[in-house]
């Protein structure tokens, strides 16, 4: 009972957070637009955990994984920023070009929350790994992001230490603790609201056109 009582907060804390408070916005792209938005990048192959803290509180707000192997993507499981221009299916999100990696990383750091980012290179078999997990894993429900990118980690090699966790703090301090990772932190002031961002970014791609 106890141990119920435990994850039953945790899906609360996190939820509340805003892990997950945009699960029914999954506008699932065909597998042809996939396709043709597939973005390869000439980066070594890596694993890129973000994870977005409430600078009031200091707790973990949600998780995500951006993967560079034969295509560059973000397992956003469960998330709110979605683009017109970047397809999107069952949580992976497609054509992740550099323009909208930036984006994707500072439309989550606004006065309230900020962004740590962690990256860690690996071998091109480990990143297809990840790569294949991710497309393959499905949609998240709410609350789950930490733990669904943590059971995707764990069962790479070198990732074993990751531990499952529902709290993207301690998935942070997991990922961190590995070999070789990189970290910083991005902190900005914009506004609270995400879709100010989303607004702004999906203006200047349509004013490139």
């Amino acid at each position: 009972m106890i141990l119920l009582s435990r994850a039953l907060a945790a899906v609360t804390v996190l939820a509340l957070a805003g892990c997950g408070a945009g699960a029914d916005m999954r506008p699932d792209a065909s597998r042809e637009v996939i396709s043709s938005a597939s973005y390869r990048h000439a980066g070594p192959p890596a694993l890129t955990l973000f994870t977005m803290i409430n600078n009031r509180s200091g707790a973990g707000a949600h998780t995500s994984l951006m993967i560079n192997g034969s295509q560059r993507v973000i397992f956003d499981p469960a998330g709110t920023v979605r683009l017109s221009a970047v397809p999107e299916r069952d949580d992976v999100l497609y054509g992740v070009t550099p323009g909208v990696a930036d984006f994707y990383a500072r439309a989550h750091a606004r006065k309230t929350y900020r962004v740590v980012i962690q990256r860690v290179e690996v071998s091109p078999e480990v990143a297809e790994r990840a790569l294949r997990l991710a497309i393959a894993n499905g949609p998240v429900g709410s609350a789950q992001c930490a733990l669904s990118t943590a059971a995707i980690l764990r069962k790479l090699p070198g990732f074993e230490s990751v531990g499952s966790t529902w709290f993207p703090k301690t998935l942070m301090d997991d990922f961190g603790a590995l070999p070789g990772v990189q970290t910083s932190t991005i902190v900005e002031n914009d506004d609270d609201d995400k879709s100010v961002a989303i607004a702004e970014f999906e203006q200047a791609v349509v004013a490139q056109r």
